[in-house]
């Protein structure tokens, strides 16, 4: 269906589509007047090592050089006693009133904690943060005396960012208005094409005929009309969605949406929306043999929507409640991904070119990857985007080491390093396809040089990992020849490392050892968080706290997806998470097993590495927390099932022609077999 017969459809059924128009515009007014502004102010405390402990601070005579990481799990016990019921019921007798958080800073390594307050009262909010920020340090010194440490052994604290003017928050409010706007203009177009699709059945039922269909553009029409009038598929639809999600910053949001509000996430669902009007004219019906992986999808949607219901007695904050909201958009992206690629592509050459322009695609957010790495800048930072901002706090060049972490147009260098790994299958998959066989070299050979090769460069244990497991399970399954050809070039890969890029097979070495030692700050930072998920689990155990809603600025960045999951959908969730990167897997063994030719195998096997993948990087990073990585991950569930239909239907095609046994033709001796 093309993108005229919809505006033609909507226009015929203006009488649908203007009033609920207006009426969603009207209520966006009405909030947009009505909602109160906030109005947030921050401050800074970090936590400094006693003199004692720092013997040669006095001779140096900065204390400050001695706030080290050794003291994390002080600034911990501080930040939990900080958000303890307790604490808050005493912050209420002397005034606090509104909504503050304390937590480790954003991108800090060391003891510095971050202490926000939000409210609608400007003044208000400036003199709650000072006395928040006196509290904590009263706190702090209060616990130790409780525990009965010795005299000079204290640890100290020092303002290091005083309360900062309060400034103004109009999200929430932007969120609201834009929710109302959103959900009248879809209910009207759905029902537009509701009435449009009854009244189509009402005419074949009094046996009245159809209406003439307009007329196909003449050569001599004009780009934009034939444009507007080329029938659009789903591969279409898909690589714009790509172009979006890949070519442009990840982190760069409509402001109203906030973090779900990525111009791919938004495009998304217009091509939802495109696939319900095509269907509801009947021009498309979901492939045959592709209903399991919308089956898994709807369960997980299920159990998000029970999430969100089984929370709404649950005392929320305004940010939460937006962030659930937030959350069931994201939620309804991934669900069009999945429908759009399981259900909506009808040819498997179509598949194909959809698979092919991923890699190439993938390839190019490499490239940019690899230009930051050597050039140390980044060049997501340089592109500004009229009417989008950042959904991140804090983005900026990141190091470990002497090395810069390129995280090219992702939001952070783990997503891109997941991004590469759950593309690189598909990339050496492509390289062996005998059917294109016939191009350059360097045309098959280059995504996997560029994707594979900038996995290292990451410098995290995400991408070794991700590496490793892309190895193990492609590299088995080959023949002799192929395998060692194979583990020889990846020897050689060490080596050209270990002399283009002096040290970074050190690093990357040092970054385990220290893992296994405990002896890594960022681990440290990170694994003593997790007994924390066990409290907010145990709340609500079954369905979570609600899907989207343990977001970093309230409590902590939990870097395992399976964590996050336990908090926002509980128990449920988890094993929906784990069920829908088992049937990512299941997709790509039941392909291998059921193809009747090798570069469909070798296309099974990407589709099964991939999926491993994104579940055992899922326990080093929140994989679902970042848009890019998401979306792709989605893409390629549905891509799995889409190509498991049309393996199922060739086999089954083949198993019914060896069935039918050969048949005399009345006019000849010869066996002609149908």
């Amino acid at each position: 269906m093309s993108i005229a017969e919809i505006f033609r459809v909507l226009a015929g059924r203006w009488y649908v589509m203007v009033p609920l128009t207006l009426l969603s515009l009207l209520a966006g007014g009405y909030l947009y007047t009505t909602v109160p502004v906030t109005y947030e102010s921050q401050s800074q405390l970090a936590l400094l090592n006693s003199r004692k402990v720092a013997k040669p601070a006095p001779s140096y005579g900065n204390p400050l050089a001695y706030a080290s990481g050794s003291l994390i799990g002080t600034a911990d016990v501080l930040i939990r006693a900080l958000q303890s019921p307790e604490t808050a019921r005493l912050l209420q007798g002397r005034g606090i009133t509104d909504e503050y958080g304390v937590d480790f800073a954003a991108q800090a390594e060391g003891p510095l904690l971050t202490l926000t307050v939000k409210g609608e009262d400007k003044d208000r909010v400036l003199e709650e943060t000072r006395m928040i920020t006196d509290y904590a340090s009263e706190q702090l010194q209060l616990l130790q005396e409780q525990a009965r440490v010795p005299e000079g052994y204290y640890v100290g604290s020092a303002r290091i960012v005083p309360p900062q003017k309060p400034v103004s928050q109009p999200k929430s409010r932007y969120q609201k208005v834009a929710a109302v706007v959103v959900f009248g203009v879809t209910a009207a177009f759905l029902l537009s094409f509701v009435i449009e699709t009854w009244a189509a059945v009402r005419r074949r039922t009094r046996g009245l005929p159809e209406p003439p269909a307009p007329p196909l553009p003449g050569p001599g029409a004009g780009r934009l009309r034939r444009l507007l009038t080329r029938p659009l598929d789903a591969t279409a639809v898909l690589t714009g969605y790509l172009a979006l999600a890949l070519f442009l910053p990840s982190n760069l949001a409509l402001p109203a949406l906030g973090g779900a509000g990525t111009p791919a996430n938004v495009f998304a669902l217009l091509g939802l929306f495109w696939y319900l009007a095509t269907w509801c004219r009947g021009r498309i019906a979901p492939a045959p043999g592709t209903r399991t992986m919308r089956t898994v999808i709807l369960l997980l949607a299920v159990t998000v929507l029970l999430s969100y219901v089984a929370n709404q007695d649950r005392i929320s904050s305004q940010k939460e409640i937006l962030a659930a909201d937030r959350g069931l958009i994201v939620l309804l992206v991934w669900v069009s991904l999945v429908v759009l690629t399981s259900a909506g592509i009808q040819d498997r050459a179509r598949l194909d070119v959809l698979m092919r322009r991923l890699v190439v695609m993938g390839s190019i957010v490499a490239l940019l990857g690899l230009y930051d790495f050597f050039t140390g800048t980044n060049i997501a930072d340089s592109l500004r985007i009229p009417g989008l901002n950042s959904s991140v706090a804090n983005v900026a060049v990141l190091d470990r080491g002497s090395f810069t972490r390129p995280r090219s147009l992702t939001a952070h260098p783990l997503e891109f390093s997941g991004m590469l790994a759950i593309l690189l299958p598909f990339a050496i998959a492509q390289a062996f396809d005998p059917a294109r066989a016939h191009l350059k070299k360097w045309r098959l050979w280059a995504p996997v040089v560029l994707l594979g090769g900038g996995l290292p460069l990451t410098v995290s244990r995400t991408s070794i990992i991700g590496l490793l497991v892309v190895v193990l399970i492609m590299v088995p399954r080959w023949k002799p020849v192929r395998r060692w050809t194979a583990i020889g070039i990846l020897f050689g890969a060490v080596a050209v490392f270990k002399v283009l890029v002096p040290g970074l097979i050190g690093t990357i070495t040092t970054l385990f050892s220290g893992s296994l030692n405990n002896a890594d700050s960022s681990t440290q930072a990170r694994t003593i968080k997790y007994p924390k998920i066990a409290e907010y689990f145990m709340q609500d155990p079954v369905f979570g706290r609600g899907f989207g809603t343990f977001t970093p600025e309230r409590y902590f960045f939990t870097d395992n997806q399976y964590l996050l999951t336990l908090a926002e959908l509980g128990a449920l969730g988890a094993l929906m998470l784990l069920v829908l990167g088992l049937t990512g897997v299941h997709n790509g063994g039941a392909i291998r097993r059921l193809a009747r030719h090798e570069a469909d195998r070798e296309l099974g096997q990407a589709f099964f590495a991939s999926a491993l993948v994104a579940l055992v990087i899922s326990a080093t990073f929140d994989t679902l927390s970042f848009p890019m990585f998401a979306g792709v991950f989605f893409l390629l569930l549905g891509a799995g099932g889409s190509c498991l239909g049309f393996v199922r239907r060739e086999a089954e095609a083949a198993r019914t022609a060896d069935r039918v046994p050969p048949q005399r033709t009345p006019d000849s001796t010869h066996l002609v077999e149908i």
